[in-house]
């Protein structure tokens, strides 16, 4: 298991698109792994006392941005956990120098196709509402997947389970601290 002594392990912060899998993947690595698994949205959530699709229609995305660094750099602080991020969080570089000061970042990079199938009928996703979200997908990856480069390590998703994925995030996580 890679560094099971939590008391010096890093946090792992999952990051990509929303659809990648950040959240089904964090909750089975966390228990993999034995940490606490964290969702920075629903920590955004607690925190602002309201939904994200009410933060974004009230506040704007500025202001859900600003809350969302709070949380992360605040969880970075606490000690190691597994993170799943939402999709925006690694663009700001607040955010990101957090990550990278606290945790390995794992980018779980899934193509178009799969993103949109992913996230077809969702509601809860602010920003593809009202549009065409193969167009804003398309678009998100654009503007995010040079900065997601950034991070530790990449994971390309597909079709395969959640528990392959795992695995092959488990043992890249392996690899960096062998």
């Amino acid at each position: 298991m890679p560094n099971s002594d939590n008391s010096t392990q890093k946090s792992i912060v999952l990051i990509g698109l929303m659809g990648a899998g950040k959240t089904t993947i964090g909750r089975k690595l966390a228990e993999k792994m034995n940490l606490p698994f964290i969702d920075s949205d629903d920590e955004v959530v607690t925190a602002a006392g309201c939904s994200i699709e009410d933060i974004f229609e009230l506040y704007g995305e500025t202001a859900f941005r600003d809350v969302e660094t709070r949380v992360i750099s605040r969880i970075m602080e606490e000690g190691p956990s597994v993170v799943a991020t939402g999709g925006g969080a690694f663009m700001n570089d607040r955010t990101r120098d957090a990550v990278k000061a606290g945790g390995t970042s794992v980018w779980l990079k899934a193509d178009l196709d799969i993103l949109v199938a992913r996230t077809s009928g969702r509601t809860d996703r602010p920003l593809l509402k009202d549009l065409d979200p193969r167009q804003k997908l398309q678009e998100l990856m654009d503007q995010r997947y040079p900065v997601y480069a950034e991070a530790d390590i990449a994971i390309e998703t597909g079709n395969e389970s959640a528990d392959a994925t795992v695995a092959r995030v488990f043992d890249a996580l392996k690899g960096k601290t062998a």
